[in-house]
């Protein structure tokens, strides 16, 4: 591996240094030479790469970094100049003499924008498939780790959840829907052509999942295509099942001027809100009214611990939070020759959590290196190195060892935090804040490696050969130490972990794409491919316990020492082909079909197939719309079937056996031994999820306002599932294909140019999209988390939520009341029911951006309506089936029924009331509109400047406000546990979206 990644580093070195050298060439006659500079016509910024050809020959030239150009010709002035810019309309100048500023309108259709699709390029006027493009330009300024989270709402039927305030952390995504229970429902992500693994590799903090996206760049990335329905993702195979979502980051352009760019921003983030808890009084009056109503002494007495309303009041909270510090910088070089193109660049992040222990910090080295070896052969390079420290904390946990939030929340405020001589102390087995937020150490790093090789020829001029071989290399190493001063510590006297994984993912495809014209009304294109990947990662994890003292962290100074490996691996093989055909652009098919083979599945059904058909017809070139104030409307319809083996194990099909069962024989020691590990199934086959998508794009008036919609549906059978079997057999469930699941929705973007002035322009972009996801077909019923909160059965969704019906408070008792679903009169377990799921009813974004002469500003909202959450921070709260002295009381205990006639939502304090926490009213509606992002920029005017090309000030406030009715700190929040693929919809222990503020610079040199 070691010698993989040396080579490719040694190919990138020979491509930055080489030189080829070229015959000496006749010079040509010089009768003019232009000099002049292409801008854009509303901002004036210049415009990279464009080009402009002499009228009647093929003299050509392009723009370089700066926007500017030479133009050496033998025709004399006067003569006419073609200038085109891909975005822009093409305009034909005459010029007359030397310099000349051209500028160029923007193309308001956008119909010849090209747009990133499987294995090629696309122009949008002839997509068939639902495919949105993400300007990162747009989003890249907002403080989070990984770019999948910053382009949350602006992807219509693209739910996207950050969730957390932990840098760094995993992110909930879903493309229309779940198509899964056991198998992986994240999408797909390709970056530059290379297939980069997204699964978290944290095995020693593992209630927390980490994403290794977070490992790039964001200020590296020029655009993202998020891929959607069949026609676009098919080519993927099983890969694509879950959706696409492809980066390309930025290349230097042949011919152009060395450009250097640098940006640099500095911010701060806090907590946009706190658990609210009782004071110290309060505290007290709450356990006393309850004890009186249950007939029991007192506790706070003058005697005792003081009468109630002479406690004191302590605040956690202030100690474990933060105002955390962001910090980014980037410079980057971009620039071309007649033979090569270079982008290099370098990064720095640093953010920390709002939560003290918490924090991310990235390094990142990219260099993207294209050489033309001829006229017909080129080869290239893309590199990305990063190397990230996470400390994501411990914040989750049943009970207090070093659990951030139940150290900090759920200890009574009037407990004291230090004692009177200021040592750090401990209550009901919960760690001191202090101890823990100065004394634990975790950490975790990663060395990052992703890049590629290419080489493509032209071996006709409609026959392109393309080659690649990528490598995603990562090696993450976590390292925890918990000291005597803390609970885990003392019961272990110290303990050591430290676990070391390395993940191996490497592709190499082969593509041949053919591309002609018949008549000049027949446009056919052909591609066939194959595609060969494999997989290993290993891990090291290794443990100690019992040190002399805490000066010792080392494992190997331990008493006690234990350590495990383990290895896995998969291959997959495949071979794809698209044809695509359109009639002078107005008549559009596209079929595909992909082959996948997987090691995953026994020989007779290691083989999966996936066709998709695509159809689309642009009515607004039809004779009978001219005229019509229509400039684009199209019409599509595409079905296909996709299928997915993602996240099952590696040796799915295969009976196994473990070691490591040692058993005593004669004598004390025991002999090494094995046991049955996992059920053979050789009938195991491909999870297959079938889908139709019906759309229709709609643009008038130039297309100052552009529609597009689409309507689908998502059908999954042969589910790979756990299904349960007898325990006498020795084993409680094998991996199977039993099960059905469906998902439907819609989804509506809106684009519009409000106002276009040379000194003022004003765009809107809005989205708005609704999945309803239902287990058609489900043998029975499973249930998930500790307390079976959330169940999945037939005839429901997934992240359902199985719990009693809360109807309410009785005003006159101040009991609550629960539905008798089984009407025998009494409250029972069986009286459980569904009671609603963790899907939104819909969701979206809408962003605004204005201009005005050389000020820029852009607001960002997003929102979900309909979605519920279950608020376990507020079932603990209300004390979850015991109020005492001892435990935390939520401030909203406050709000409960004290006499007949009182309305409220909180029963009555006694034991009845509060035994059963597995009750609907904590279960809340968290809809919810959020600010997602303002940002207001300056850019200088540096037309007639020596030193820069572009100056430009800004700051950016994030998450500044938000409407919602849910009562916890954020309604987007999620839990991270093993079976967090289906525990969604969980607010417990984690800490909140950030609210913050930052500063910025950008400068172009």
């Amino acid at each position: 591996m070691i010698k993989i990644i040396h080579s490719i580093l040694l190919l990138t070195l020979l491509f930055a240094f080489f030189r080829f050298s070229h015959a000496q060439e006749t010079m040509p006659l010089i009768n003019s030479t232009l000099d002049g500079e292409v801008v854009d016509a509303a901002t004036k910024e210049p415009l990279t790469g464009a080009t402009l050809q002499l009228e009647g020959v093929t003299h050509s030239t392009k723009t370089d970094g700066r926007g500017r150009f030479r133009f050496v010709t033998g025709q004399k002035f006067p003569y006419t100049i073609i200038v085109s810019y891909l975005g822009y309309q093409t305009r034909s100048i005459v010029a007359t003499g030397s310099p000349i500023t051209i500028e160029l309108e923007p193309d308001a259709t956008g119909l010849d924008e090209v747009v990133v699709v499987g294995y090629g390029e696309q122009r949008k006027s002839n997509l068939i498939g639902a495919i949105a493009k993400v300007n990162p330009a747009t989003v890249k300024a907002i403080p989070e780790a990984s770019f999948d989270t910053q382009i949350q709402g602006n992807v219509a039927g693209v739910q996207i959840n950050g969730g957390t305030g932990i840098p760094g952390s995993n992110t909930f995504i879903r493309v229309r829907g779940a198509t899964s229970i056991n198998s992986s429902n994240d999408p797909l992500y390709i970056v530059d052509g290379i297939f980069v693994n997204n699964a978290s590799l944290q095995s020693v903090a593992a209630d927390r999942s980490t994403s290794p996206l977070a490992d790039l760049s964001p200020e590296d990335i020029e655009t993202i295509e998020v891929l959607k329905d069949a026609a676009a993702i098919s080519i993927y195979g099983s890969r694509g099942a879950n959706g696409v979502i492809i980066v390309t980051t930025k290349r230097g352009k042949f011919e152009q001027q060395p450009t250097v760019a640098v940006n640099t921003s500095q911010g701060w983030g806090w907590a946009p809100k706190q658990w609210e808890l009782t004071t110290g009084p309060q505290h007290a009056l709450l356990v006393e009214e309850y004890r009186a109503n249950e007939g029991l002494a007192p506790v706070f007495t003058a005697n005792t611990r003081g009468l109630p309303e002479d406690q004191p009041t302590y605040d956690r909270q202030a100690i474990l939070n933060q105002t955390a510090r962001y910090q980014n910088y980037a410079v980057s070089l971009t620039g071309g020759s007649e033979h090569t193109s270079y982008y290099l660049s370098a990064t720095h992040a640093d953010q920390e959590g709002i939560w003290k222990t918490m924090g991310f910090n990235r390094t990142g080295f990219k260099v993207n290196l294209d050489q033309k070896i001829t006229d017909r052969i080129r080869v290239g390079t893309t590199n990305t190195l990063s190397r990230s420290i996470r400390n994501i904390g411990r914040a989750v946990g049943s009970g207090g060892t070093g659990a951030l939030y139940q150290a900090s929340v759920d200890i009574p405020t009037y407990l004291p935090i230090f004692d009177e001589e200021g040592v750090p102390l401990r209550w009901v087995n919960f760690d001191n804040i202090y101890s823990l937020t100065t004394e634990t150490d975790n950490t975790a790093v990663s060395n990052h490696y992703i890049g590629n090789i290419y080489g493509e020829a032209e071996i006709l001029p409609s026959l392109k050969f393309r080659s690649s071989f990528s490598l995603d290399y990562n090696s993450y190493d976590e390292n925890e130490y918990w000291n005597t001063n803390l609970l885990r510590g003392i019961a272990n006297n110290g303990e050591a972990i430290h676990s070391y994984t390395t993940s191996n993912y490497w592709v190499n495809e082969q593509t041949l794409s053919y591309q002609t014209s018949v008549a000049a009304d027949h446009h056919i294109g052909i591609l066939i491919g194959n595609h060969i990947e494999g997989t290993l990662v290993t891990n090291t994890y290794a443990a100690g316990t019992n040190f002399p003292n805490n000066s010792y962290t080392l494992i190997s100074a331990a008493a006690n020492q234990t350590v495990e490996e383990s290895w896995r691996k998969n291959a997959l093989v495949s071979f794809f082909s698209r044809v695509e055909y359109n009639f002078r652009g107005r008549y559009l098919l596209e079929a595909t079909l992909r082959a996948d083979g997987s090691s995953k599945f026994a020989a007779g059904n290691r083989w999966g197939y996936f066709p998709a058909v695509g159809a689309a017809w642009r009515l607004s070139d039809e004779p009978f719309l001219a005229h019509t104030g229509v400039t684009n409307l199209k019409l599509r319809a595409s079905y296909g079937v996709a299928g997915n083996q993602n996240g099952i194990g590696d040796f799915a099909y295969r009976g196994l056996w473990g070691a490591g069962e040692g058993y005593p024989d004669k004598g004390a020691a025991e002999l090494p031994g094995t046991a049955p590990l996992q059920l053979a199934n050789p009938d195991l086959r491909w999870e297959k999820t079938s889908q139709l998508n019906l759309g229709v794009d709609f643009g008038i008036w130039n297309n100052r306002l552009i529609v597009e919609a689409n309507y689908y549906r998502k059908y999954t059978t042969d589910a790979l599932l756990q299904i349960s079997v007898p325990n006498y057999i020795g084993f409680t469930s094998y991996l199977s294909n039993y099960g059905e699941i469906s998902n439907r929705g819609f989804e509506l973007t809106l684009n519009s140019e409000n106002i276009q002035k040379k000194n003022f322009t004003w765009s809107t972009a809005f989205n708005i999209a609704q999945n309803k996801n239902k287990i058609e077909v489900l043998p029975s019923p499973m249930s998930f988390e500790d307390r079976s909160f959330l169940r999945i059965e037939q005839g429901v969704p997934l992240y359902s939520y199985w719990l009693y019906h809360f109807l309410g408070v009785d005003s006159q008792t101040g009991d609550m009341l629960l539905e008798d679903v089984n009407g025998d009169g009494q409250i029972t377990p069986a009286d459980r029911k569904v009671v609603g799921d963790a899907w939104p009813k819909f969701f979206g974004g809408l962003s605004n951006n204005l201009r005005y002469r050389h000020v820029d500003l852009n607001i960002q909202f997003t929102y979900s309506f309909g979605n519920r959450l279950w608020n376990h921070n507020r079932m603990l709260g209300e004390q979850g089936g015991r109020l005492d002295a001892n435990r935390v009381i939520f401030a909203s205990q406050l709000n409960r029924w004290q006499q007949p006639g009182d309305v409220t939502d909180v029963p009555r304090l006694t034991l009845e009331n509060y035994s059963r926490q597995e009750v609907s009213r904590f279960f809340e509606d968290a809809s919810f509109i959020r600010l997602r992002t303002l940002s207001v920029g300056y850019t200088f005017p540096v037309k007639n400047s020596h030193v820069f090309d572009r100056l430009r000030l800004y700051v950016v406030g994030t998450n500044l406000w938000i409407w919602t009715p849910y009562s916890g700190a954020d309604p987007e929040t999620r839990i991270e546990r093993g079976e967090s693929q289906n525990i969604q919809g969980y607010d417990f222990a984690s800490p909140p979206t950030p609210r913050s503020v930052q500063f910025g610079i950008n400068v172009t040199l």
